[in-house]
């Protein structure tokens, strides 16, 4: 699929039927003052409406002027303050100076523990001082509440939790003053101190003014300081300003869309003479409206695209389009989405760093080092998985020789490995794994510089055409700044002493590191978040996540004031939180034609959420001349869920066949991995793809039993040949301890033995050992005679019989060939639990079509394979169960009645070749394919 054009751009469009609000501003602004426009500054709700708007007065004009002052509402009060905005980091250190300077030293908390809370109160003297509030006032109010909900405590009662409790909402006023004082003494503040200063201000800018006329445009929620600066602008006749609110919203006193200009225009003065502009009548005219549901966040993605490529079919310009996320993390599956017919894809939002690969890179060096020098400072040790979530990053593993790394620590085994033998495993390493993986010194600075120069590294490697490494670029650039930030104010303020400090100063602060993608405004579809849409109006408008608790956003309200007293003293609540949203929601659709609405319809799930309150309010509210039409889309469901694969016998897989049956041979396990799903049998041993080797980080059965395997095969090696005695296995029990840890080593590698789960699996090794020997000693001690012939031997026979092809090779290997008793004995170990029943044969038939028998074609493959070495001896063959030891050994019998026959005659041999035969020519018949068992 065509990846889309990610840069960021906005559009403007012209020849619609009707005139968008900017439009009708600009048209305004050219009738009052002519081509005299560089004596006027607009005031917008964002910076981002400048580029249109003057593209708009743009065709208003037909000769070249200066063009007027264009900036935002932020920009404009810190012009009135004469105090510039502080980057909430640096107020973060800014306040923890002043923190420090009143809290008595015993009371004091480190800069990580401070941030935790100190951010959320920042948020509430933001407020404070945004709504002119009286913040002694408010602190008095809070420290009052908090004392109430201990009325009935004595002096005596009180715990030195809830006096410390107490002293806190005590020391607010302080903070708060001194923080003021501080900050206003150095020249920068946070939004709220320059809103206050702009009021104690505003009369001295006015002022200033002189003749310069300004206009406010396109706002609805005011803040109380906002509100105050406008008006008094006004009722001083430097200002105008010009609202955008559809008749319907206004004159409904219950619709939230209205809810802030209908008492704008109630309360304010100067509306008693003055006309209130403007009121408009867009909303109830004709608009096709369609509300569509479907599960999940990438069903949304989809339809969107869907829409798109419809409105392309339709002849209609994207130019008149936007695609409005309400979830920022909708905006990748949406750009995958996208028809490739999409050519200009504009992308005017900011992208979280959640899920910016950049950051989870950094986050993940964070995790490796903090924990390498929690276990230990001196060894500096690495956990594998953590190496192996860096050494696969998608933006490191291209870089790197990363495969052969990974390939030594899953064929060695590695669980934990210190730095200094880390770094030898890549003894060609890049400068870019160097820095990835040498010690971090515990200073910030140290850390903070080696991330920069990880990240500068990796830009080295980018270049500057495919649109994959521009988006690449974005986001390193994005993270890239927060990381220097931090430097600055580090090597400024030095707050942070330790890499754990920095790791969780850094958690709580790169969420500000929003990745911007920039480009050519004015063409293109247009992609955008909800705040984006702010002054803009469109034609087509697809709005994704109408789903509650996003679409509005929900009562989530980050403060320390509660929500009773924010509304005793005018605050704003979740209730205009939600109105601000309707608003904007509503703006949206005001002079758009085609209205896709889409929402998630899962109930349950990370992402779930009920229809929005905004849906079933469009629907109660119908206006005449809308159409309003629903859909629910599901996934489509085939009629079956899962097909089998089947693999059709080519002439080439048919050559494999016979150059396995008349070389190497079937193995019993082949021939049971036939017979448990022919699909496994084609991937293992036809196409010889093999799994796919990892880190065995706790020991998996398969290896325990090659474990004690390795070490039976160790403690009787020396007695091959010979009769065994109670001596002899009294040597075996004495050296087996040893051995049990030896082929721990040999097997398990590098792996961790000494704790957890692996000790647990290495202590039951040792008890099977140990269970083994003693069971046979106490068989030797009864009078068995046991000569052990063969260990671990490997054996194979050919297959020749009128009923196959050509001859065909059965091959495998023995775990031990014993004479007891004067019987031959083949045994095979088994560490599960095997029954005696799994080993007895009723009948023959079905014996290869039923995988519960795949012990007995094991056991006669190796009688078989073993006949013509018996030398007229009897024979025998069974299993040993280390689950089931108490058992001893259970032979194959034949049961007929109650009567079983466990020696292995020619006839018993005959039959069995039969079945095998049988089994085998339908291996290699080319007519039957090979089809998956599902079960």
């Amino acid at each position: 699929m065509k990846r889309p054009d990610l840069s960021g751009r906005f559009f403007y469009f012209y020849g619609m039927t009707h005139f968008s609000f900017l439009d009708k501003l600009s048209h305004q602004i050219v009738s009052d003052f002519g081509t005299s426009l560089s004596e006027i500054t607009i005031i917008l709700p964002n910076k981002r409406a400048r580029v249109f708007l003057l593209e708009a007065l743009k065709g208003q004009l037909n000769q070249t002027v200066f063009a007027p002052s264009i900036i935002s509402i932020e920009d404009f009060i810190q012009d009135v303050a004469g105090i510039r905005a502080i980057d909430p980091v640096e107020l973060l250190f800014e306040f923890y100076n002043v923190y420090l300077s009143v809290t008595p030293v015993e009371k004091q908390q480190e800069f990580d523990l401070f941030a935790n809370w100190g951010k959320t109160l920042l948020q509430d003297f933001n407020e404070i001082d945004r709504y002119l509030l009286k913040p002694s006032h408010v602190f008095s109010y809070l420290k009052d509440i908090e004392v109430l909900k201990r009325w009935d405590l004595q002096p005596s009662e009180t715990t030195v939790l809830i006096d410390n409790h107490l002293e806190f909402w005590s020391r607010l006023p302080e903070y708060y003053e001194t923080l003021y004082a501080h900050l206003k003494n150095k020249g920068f503040g946070y939004q709220g101190l320059i809103y206050r200063e702009a009021v104690d201000n505003l009369q001295h800018f006015s002022e200033a003014l002189a003749g310069k006329r300004l206009i406010f445009a396109g706002f609805n929620a005011l803040n109380q300081a906002e509100e105050k600066i406008i008006q008094q602008l006004l009722f001083n006749e430097q200002a105008k300003i010009y609202w955008d609110i559809d008749a319907v919203f206004l004159k409904d006193g219950h619709h939230d869309a209205g809810l802030f200009i209908r008492r704008f225009q109630k309360e304010w003065k100067q509306y008693t003479t003055q006309p209130f502009e403007w009121i408009v009548n867009e909303f109830g005219k004709e608009k096709n409206i369609q509300i569509i549901g479907t599960p999940k966040t990438i069903g949304q993605a989809k339809i969107a695209g869907k829409i798109v490529e419809q409105i392309q079919n339709n002849g209609q310009s994207l130019d008149t389009t936007a695609l409005v996320l309400g979830e920022e993390n909708l905006l990748i599956p949406a750009l995958y989405a996208l028809p490739n017919t999409v050519q200009s894809l504009n992308i005017t939002m900011g992208y979280s760093s959640k899920n910016n690969p950049a950051q989870i890179l950094v986050s993940k060096l964070f995790k490796l080092h903090a924990n390498a020098i929690q276990r230990s400072e001196k060894s500096y040790t690495f956990y594998y998985k953590e190496v192996l979530d860096i050494l696969t990053h998608p933006l490191v593993e291209p870089y790197n020789n990363a495969a052969a790394v990974i390939r030594i620590i899953n064929q060695n085994n590695i669980t934990f490995l210190s730095q200094k033998k880390f770094l030898e495993l890549n003894q060609d390493a890049s400068e870019l794994f160097q820095l990835l993986f040498e010690r971090w010194e515990n200073d910030a600075v140290s850390v903070l510089n080696r991330l920069s120069r990880i990240i500068l590294s990796i830009k080295s490697f980018l270049g500057n055409d495919s649109e994959e490494d521009k988006v690449a670029k974005a986001f390193l650039y994005s993270i890239f700044k927060t990381i220097n930030k931090l430097i600055n104010y580090q090597e400024k303020y030095n707050r942070i002493d330790s890499v754990a400090m920095l790791h969780t100063i850094y958690k709580q602060i790169v969420d500000l590191a929003e990745v911007s993608f920039e480009g050519e405004p004015l063409s293109g579809l247009q992609v955008m978040g909800v705040l984006e849409s702010r002054v803009l109006d469109f034609e087509n408008v697809i709005i994704t996540s109408m789903n509650e608790g996003v679409f509005p956003a929900g009562k989530s309200m980050n403060s320390f004031i509660p929500y009773d007293v924010k509304r005793e003293l005018g605050l704003p609540t979740y209730k205009e939180k939600d109105a601000i949203y309707c608003y904007h929601f509503y703006h949206l659709l005001l002079r758009a034609k085609n209205i896709y609405l889409l929402y998630n319809t899962e109930s349950e799930g990370l992402d779930a959420g009920e229809k929005s309150r905004f849906i079933t309010q469009l629907e109660i509210e119908k206006q005449p001349n809308h159409t309003i039409t629903h859909q629910i889309y599901n996934a489509y469901l085939p009629d079956k869920a899962y097909e089998p694969i089947v693999v059709p016998k080519s002439e080439r897989v048919m050559e494999r066949l016979q150059e396995i049956a008349t070389g190497k041979g079937f193995s019993p396990s082949g021939l049971t991995s036939y017979i448990r799903n022919p699909i496994q049998f084609y991937n293992q041993r036809v196409l010889r793809i093999s799994e796919v080797e990892e880190v065995e980080e706790n020991i998996a059965l398969n290896t325990l039993g090659t474990i004690i395997h390795g070490v039976l095969e160790e403690l009787y090696k020396p007695f091959v040949g010979q009769f065994l005695s109670v001596e002899k296995i009294a040597e075996m029990l004495s050296k087996a301890n040893g051995e049990v840890e030896k082929q721990f080593r040999e097997v398990y590698k590098e792996g961790e033995i000494r704790k957890g789960k692996n000790l647990l699996a290495f202590e039951v090794a040792k008890r099977n050992v140990f269970n083994f020997l003693n069971e046979e000693k106490k068989r030797i001690e009864n009078g068995d005679e046991v000569k052990v012939l063969a260990l671990e031997i490997s054996l194979d026979r050919t297959l020749e019989d009128a009923r196959l092809p050509y001859p065909v090779k059965i091959a495998g290997n023995v775990d031990r060939i014993e004479q007891r008793n004067g019987k031959i004995r083949i045994i095979d170990y088994k560490t599960g639990k095997v029954e005696l029943k799994s080993v007895q044969l009723k009948d023959w038939t079905g014996l290869t079509l039923d995988i519960k028998n795949d012990k007995i074609i094991q056991l006669l493959c190796y009688a078989f394979m073993y006949e013509q070495q018996t030398n007229g001896m009897e024979m025998e063959a069974g299993i040993i169960s280390f689950k089931n030891m108490k058992a001893g050994f259970l032979p194959f019998g034949i049961k007929e009645d109650k009567n079983v026959d466990v020696v292995i005659t020619p006839e018993v041999l005959d039959a069995f070749k039969t079945e095998v035969i049988a089994l085998i020519n339908e291996m290699l018949n080319p007519e039957v394919s090979f089809e998956e068992k599902l079960d």
